[in-house]
């Protein structure tokens, strides 16, 4: 596997939660060439604009974080854009990218790929075995679609397209839109602003028992740097920090962050997506990749760059 140094790196989705991090790690490599661009200057749902920008730039090594994101609001409420719009993405700078010669890319998929109900910790062989949860199907589909797509040219053209699947995670650069957000900035913006407000209480979605395994966005950037120095396999490959927390556990330590002390009303009738989402890591652990951010470092660190950089 050659160096990643004096290589041209084409980073789509570079202002987003992963694609930040990741320009942050790579722009610190000596000797590589970070290529980007906003979507004012490519519409990466167009084939023809990807792949005229694809044989203009001529990169060694393309990285796929684009795509539309979000979490149970705007998976119940976006179902056909979630799908569309990540099935386009990824068809056409996969395709692209092989018909512009390049020979290696990083792809990401997700956790909600895997069944609703799945043997814990989740490993890649268990991808398709069973129902997906009804929320994020449409996106787990255009991710599954995604990871297809990679095995499936390294199997015809011998390609090295890899796709790696985080556990749900969180940082600097991550969307506190109400309708966008995840677990951690939703939690976190409804606490602050319950705090802003000085109100009593909050109420939140489901019983607080779902699992979650979350890691700190800076932690998944040093894991792909890894996974495109050193892995060599065709399978995708997981990216969890090891362990879950209930939505319960979360919520306390992201209130005690943000310095609200109020009443948590938990409504059963919310919404809650799949009980647990635990990844099996190890073929990441068997690379020597750990993460190196505690949890409520990591909640620190992102409510600093909430309060820097959000309206509120």
């Amino acid at each position: 596997m050659p160096p990643l140094e004096n290589l041209r790196i084409y980073l789509a989705g570079h202002t987003g939660l992963v694609g930040s991090a990741l320009c942050r790690r790579f722009s610190r490599l000596a000797g590589v060439e970070l290529i980007k661009a906003t979507r004012s200057e490519i519409d990466l749902t167009d084939a023809n604009a990807v792949e005229k920008f694809l044989y203009r730039i001529r990169p060694d090594i393309v990285i796929i974080a684009a795509g539309k994101v979000g979490g149970i609001l705007a998976n119940s409420l976006y179902p056909a854009e979630f799908i569309y719009e990540n099935l386009a993405i990824q068809a056409n700078l996969i395709h692209c990218s092989w018909n512009a010669g390049v020979k290696r890319l990083l792809n990401f998929g997700s956790a909600c790929m895997y069944p609703k109900e799945c043997h814990q910790p989740m490993r890649p062989d268990a991808l398709m075995t069973g129902k997906m949860e009804p929320t994020s199907e449409p996106y787990a589909i255009a991710k599954l679609a995604g990871q297809s797509l990679c095995s499936s040219y390294n199997r015809q053209y011998g390609t090295s397209y890899v796709t790696a699947i985080p556990c749900n995670l969180y940082g600097p650069g991550d969307s506190f839109d109400p309708a966008d957000a995840h677990v951690i900035p939703a939690l976190m913006g409804k606490f602050f602003k319950a705090r802003m407000e000085k109100a009593e209480s909050v109420t939140l979605w489901g019983d607080g028992s779902a699992r979650r395994e979350l890691l700190y966005v800076e932690d998944l950037a040093g894991a792909c740097e890894l996974l495109l120095r050193c892995y060599e396999g065709q399978d995708p490959v997981n990216i969890g920090s090891g362990e879950s927390h209930t939505i319960r556990e979360i919520a306390k330590v992201v209130a005690e962050v943000v310095g609200f002390q109020g009443e948590m009303d938990w409504d059963p009738s919310g919404p809650e997506g799949a009980r647990e989402k635990l990844l099996d890591s190890s073929e990441l652990r068997g690379l020597g990749w750990f993460p190196s951010t505690g949890l409520k470092t990591g909640l620190e660190q992102t409510y600093r760059w909430f309060r820097e950089n959000c309206k509120v």
